[in-house]
């Protein structure tokens, strides 16, 4: 004759019933201000971008008369990849403002009007505003930003139409004599001023396109960035 087992009466721990315990991990914020580390990078992007100003000028200086006045849409046109880089590096506001401010700062110690320097303060801000709209990661806007930044050089050419005889007198006093002066202003009238910022325009597209493009094919992959 079997025996029957005692049925216990104390409640069975249900795990179901438990109260769970989990660890919350945090994830670290990343900050949105800049960083000496950011900072180092935009000295080095900086002086990579001036490094393309400057084989900008030499190649605007090859054109006689017109080369001056185009020489921010040809630097638009080679600086794309620089510019994409640093904001890929960086991707915080005041990065694309400070890169701008050191460039429009060397070209006023150089002798350009206080103009130069305005230029490259307002253009710089705005395209930082711009690519911080889309959180330095939408396309359109970062190529939008690009075209903008791209007329901050527009500084030391703008006053050959607004400040011509202040614009003669400085290059008199840079020893500059007539016939350099005469071929400079024969291009400058209305039209040659819609002239050369659309082809800031066009060219600022093309190259920051280029910058794009030259980003995901080879620094995205080869985890640069």
């Amino acid at each position: 004759m079997s025996q029957q087992q005692p049925v216990s009466n104390q409640p069975t721990a249900d795990p179901t019933n438990q109260p769970a315990t989990q660890s919350v991990q945090t994830q670290p914020v990343a900050s949105t201000r800049l960083t000496v580390p950011d900072l180092i990078s935009i000295g080095i992007f900086t002086a990579l971008y001036f490094v393309c100003v400057c084989v900008a000028t030499l190649i605007s200086t090859l054109v006689a008369g017109a080369g001056t006045i185009f020489l921010p849409a040809v630097a638009a046109l080679i600086c794309g990849p620089v510019f994409m880089l640093s904001v890929a590096r960086v991707g915080k506001f005041g990065g694309i403002t400070v890169m701008g401010v050191v460039i429009g700062l060397f070209l006023f110690v150089s002798g350009h009007f206080a103009l130069s320097f305005a230029a490259s303060v307002v253009f710089p801000v705005a395209a930082d505003l711009i690519a911080r709209a889309g959180r330095y990661k939408n396309k359109v806007g970062i190529l939008i930003s690009y075209v903008v930044f791209c007329y901050g050089l527009t500084g030391p050419i703008l006053p050959l139409w607004f400040m011509k005889d202040a614009y003669v007198a400085s290059l008199q006093a840079r020893g500059k004599d007539a016939a350099y002066i005469d071929a400079l202003f024969s291009q400058i009238s209305v039209g040659s001023f819609f002239l050369a910022m659309g082809a800031i325009l066009v060219f600022g597209l093309i190259g920051g396109w280029f910058g794009q493009r030259l980003l995901e094919k080879h620094f995205v992959k080869a985890g640069i960035v």
